[in-house]
């Protein structure tokens, strides 16, 4: 099943977000505008408004519906941000099987471009005058930054632990999500521990979601992925199946005389390693440590009543780990 199947029921929230984002991210100025309606008709699975509107909706209620869904514009809109700089430090050319924006426009413009998705989500959500939200959301940016600057810092590091690994992914993916479930609770007005509550089930998924990522990048095709498979690797970025086959000596081996030169670094030369890392359980493990993210993110939601909203991301979280593409 796929995972938009799931939420299937949200179809017409998401088109008048889909509608909102279009309205805020239109630009006076042409090249803005074309690169911004660029990326957001690239597509994308909404998750973050995903999670925004079904935490809103765990205690049962749908008031506060129009700052639930102005938060949902605005986390978007921050991810899309965070995915146009991220094209421009990995030189980028594909995502989700199409021209980025820095491929289109250049470093430049993709950058301001990001710039100004980002100043615009902030613009929007001023309008949603809850402190705890806007709190809660600048700090999350802080980690998010940290984050990218910690992947930068450790590319093509064989050094690395799994914890590094844990924390960098922490801050990259799973506390916008987490932030997301947190500040949907908040602005549908719950209760500080059911907001908490909400932000523990979405720091889980979200780590699940990252490592599944993070194993799909070897085991999809390039047609699935929308980019060539195993380009984190190829850029340096050490995911967790790596990790588990570096414990045999002969891959690391083999991994640090790849990476000793970074810039041959490509499909050919590390076909070796891609070789090796099929014949490890890696890939395996990986999916263990996934799957135990879930089981907490699960746990999370059993004090919460029976619901529309509680069933779907009961459902969204096993879907997530059922993924195999």
């Amino acid at each position: 099943m796929k995972l938009s199947t799931v939420y299937g029921f949200l179809r017409k929230d998401l088109q008048e977000i889909e509608g909102m984002l279009t309205n805020v991210i239109g630009a006076d100025h042409p090249v803005l505008n074309e690169a911004s309606l660029q990326l957001l008709q690239a597509g994308g699975k909404r998750i973050r408004p995903v999670f925004v509107l079904l935490s809103s909706r765990m205690n049962g209620s749908q008031k506060h519906e129009k700052a639930v869904k102005t938060v949902a514009v605005a986390l978007e809109l921050i991810h899309m941000a965070t995915l146009v700089h991220d094209d421009v430090v990995d030189d980028a050319a594909l995502r989700r099987g199409k021209p980025t924006v820095k491929h289109l426009y250049g470093g430049r413009v993709a950058m301001y471009t990001g710039d100004y998705m980002l100043a615009r989500a902030l613009e929007e959500i001023t309008t949603v005058r809850v402190p705890k939200i806007h709190q809660a959301l600048s700090k999350t940016l802080v980690n998010v930054v940290e984050g990218e600057i910690a992947q930068i810092k450790d590319k093509y590091n064989t050094e690395q632990t799994v914890r590094d690994y844990l924390r960098r992914i922490k801050r990259k993916t799973a506390l916008l999500i987490a932030t997301s479930c947190k500040l949907g609770a908040l602005a549908a007005n719950m209760s500080h521990r059911e907001a908490n509550q909400m932000y523990r089930y979405g720091y889980n998924v979200g780590m699940s979601f990252q490592i599944i990522d993070d194993i799909l990048d070897f085991t999809a095709s390039e047609k699935e992925l929308g980019k060539p498979t195993a380009s984190d690797l190829i850029q340096g970025n050490m995911t967790l199946p790596i990790f588990y086959a570096m414990k045999d000596p002969v891959f690391k081996k083999v991994l640090q005389d790849v990476f000793q030169y970074p810039n041959q670094v490509n499909t050919a030369t590390i076909q070796p390693i891609l070789q090796l890392l099929d014949e490890t359980e890696a890939i395996e493990q990986a999916y263990q440590v996934s799957n135990a993210y879930l089981q907490k993110a699960l746990q999370e939601l059993k004090s919460f009543p029976n619901s529309k909203a509680k069933k779907t991301l009961q459902m969204i979280a096993v879907s997530i780990g059922k993924r195999r593409s």
